[in-house]
């Protein structure tokens, strides 16, 4: 009965994957620490695990890491490679383009709505949430990251 959770959770795919996650992350926490972004414990447990934006992308080191395990593992001729690397380019594609242009906007209306409330042209604004995108470079660095994991959990 507990036979099909232990595999899971000792699939080399899914070890690869939370792995280049979390390395991700907690590349990304020491180097806001290192140029003093964080300020209370609450804002490095969040950066930790859970804030999106930031060098290196943890969203593509995660699709990254996936890609290149099941690759090795089932050959990149198989259709559950194809299907990881589908996966992996829209997951790489959003975190450049929409989620990064949808940040640019929130952040535009944000500055706009503030203006307004000043100048008495509304009563109250409600900041709108400013969606964390990334740079292409840390998109790459996320990916080259994963891939990496992907290969020595492949591998082991």
């Amino acid at each position: 009965m507990w036979e099909p959770i232990k595999q899971f959770f000792t699939s080399p795919v899914f070890l690869a994957g939370i792995s280049s996650w979390l390395v991700a992350q907690f590349i990304k926490t020491i180097i806001n620490l290192i140029y003093g972004r964080i300020h209370s414990v609450w804002e490095l447990l969040s950066l930790l695990f859970w804030q999106t934006g930031g060098l290196p992308s943890s969203h593509s080191a995660l699709v990254g890491s996936i890609c290149t395990t099941i690759g090795i593992r089932n050959g990149m001729s198989s259709d559950l490679f194809m299907l990881s690397f589908c996966f992996m380019m829209v997951t790489v594609r959003d975190a450049m383009g929409v989620r990064l242009s949808s940040g640019r906007q929130g952040q535009k209306l944000n500055e706009l709505g503030k203006e307004m409330a000043e100048k008495g042209l509304i009563d109250k604004y409600e900041p709108v949430k400013e969606v964390n995108g990334h740079k292409p470079l840390e998109v790459v660095v996320g990916t080259l990251l994963g891939m990496f994991i992907g290969i020595a959990f492949a591998l082991l």
